[in-house]
């Protein structure tokens, strides 16, 4: 107890930074939840199609939000050493970075969605994708812009602002799902597309929202006129770019090999793909909480990183670290405990139910690998050491995990489960990896 009490200091601020941001992220989970399962009560076709559309679209969201995670040690820094007017104009940058990434994001989903009948999935889905994939489309630039502004306020430890509108839009979204998905207040049942609609609405509310506190908040007056004045700095896009790209691709990659087994899970039927959404959602539930704690490492440490305290930053990361296994061993025991009640939470099809309680041994397995990833890229970040993040990403998610899925699902034929057993496998890998290029920065070699 004596070698933990030199961590106490280290897991109040950590807590204190990360529970608002481990709310927020909640909050996308019940809406994640609530997407899934008023979708699979309105027809389990509907709820295959939005797994196949929300792991496409996530690839490249997920991605593009790794890109604004840049910001974080740029803010961090400047906060750090108290300079006000320098994060401001950071702010101002990254708005400017992120309206250019996500035109790059909306290319590329576009071209996605002109060859989203050559990808395998069942013809009978492919009527519902398609209108519901071109809404969320329209979603991608006002993410990134969100983005931009959840990083800076996260960079300055104003984590409660950026909870506060989350939970805000995500209230919004829900009540919008339960209007257009049913057809409730004189409005037409429109089914997936409702929903669909209605995450668009709330994503242009929360940019908007967002904007209107930066401007008046009294809490963001220091950094206005940085923003205001500060001008377009081609050093700060650069530097932007530098640390925002390799975080990207991580992200990406970790996240495409989450969604390119979603087509080999296409290749084993609808109730598949509806079991693998359902199991999905829970699994984001535990990520995004993890990834809370995560951020609130990545700010704590890029903080010290700026005053040149390596000691900060050690005990920082290994502070995150004891927080991390503690909130696995919580998180994965609910989970084994309501494993019979999950699938009936989304979808009354008892095939679904089924299959959902047989992904709990993989699901299991991975979660110390996921919370040792999270932990060391995220520390990685905040010492802007994250170009090495980017071929640890591709042993481990893509030379890795890809072709394990596919043995186990496949070549052993124990399908969806064999397909999920590739996430113990890379996330593990990745987190070890990670660990190890911490200690060599650490050690000062």
């Amino acid at each position: 107890m004596q070698g933990f009490s030199k961590y106490s200091g280290h897991y109040r601020q950590l807590l204190s930074l990360g529970l608002p941001i481990m709310i927020g992220q909640l909050g996308m989970i019940i809406l994640s939840f609530a997407d899934t399962m008023m979708v699979g009560n309105h027809s389990t076709m509907e709820l295959g199609a939005a797994s196949f559309v929300n792991n496409i679209m996530n690839l490249l969201l997920i991605a593009g939000t790794g890109f604004s995670y840049g910001l974080t040690p740029v803010v961090g820094g400047h906060y750090g050493c108290g300079e006000s007017r320098s994060a401001g104009s950071a702010l101002r940058n990254a708005l400017l970075t992120n309206g250019l990434v996500s035109l790059l994001m909306m290319t590329l989903l576009t071209v996605v969605m002109f060859n989203v009948h050559r990808l395998g999935q069942p013809e009978e889905l492919l009527p519902l994708v398609r209108p519901y994939y071109l809404v969320l489309l329209c979603s991608v630039p006002f993410v990134m812009l969100f983005s931009a502004f959840k990083m800076f306020a996260d960079g300055i430890t104003a984590t409660r602002v950026s909870m506060w509108i989350l939970l805000t839009g995500n209230a919004l979204n829900i009540l919008g799902n339960y209007i257009l998905i049913y057809g409730h207040c004189g409005m037409p049942e429109m089914g997936l597309l409702g929903a669909g609609v209605s995450t668009l609405c709330s994503r242009v509310f929360m940019v908007v929202l967002f904007m209107a506190v930066f401007m008046r908040g009294r809490r963001f007056a220091p950094y206005r006129e940085g923003f205001f004045h500060g001008g377009f700095s081609r050093e700060t896009v650069r530097r932007l770019f530098s640390l925002g790209t390799p975080i990207s691709l991580q992200m990406g990659i970790e996240t495409a090999s989450f969604s390119l087994t979603v087509i080999m899970v296409g290749w084993l039927g609808t109730v598949a793909l509806a079991s693998n959404q359902v199991m999905l959602t829970i699994s984001q539930l535990t990520f995004m909480i993890y990834y809370g704690l995560g951020a609130a490492i990545a700010v704590r440490t890029s903080y010290f990183h700026g005053q040149k305290d390596r000691r900060g930053v050690s005990h920082t990361v290994i502070s995150g670290f004891h927080l991390m296994v503690m909130l696995e061993l919580l998180l994965t025991s609910v989970v084994v405990l309501l494993r019979h009640h999950l699938g009936g939470w989304f979808t009354e099809d008892t095939r679904v139910s089924s299959v959902v309680v047989t992904l709990m041994v993989p699901f299991v397995i991975y979660q110390f690998g996921d919370g040792l990833q999270i932990v060391y890229s995220n520390a990685l970040r905040g010492i802007s050491d994250v170009r090495p993040l980017v071929p640890i990403a591709l042993l481990s998610y893509i030379a890795v995990a890809l072709p394990v899925s596919y043995f186990f699902g496949f070549v052993l034929d124990l399908g969806l489960v064999g397909v999920w057993m590739s996430f113990p496998f890379g996330l593990t890998l990745a987190g070890f990896l990670m660990w190890r290029r911490f200690r060599y920065r650490m050690s000062g070699s």
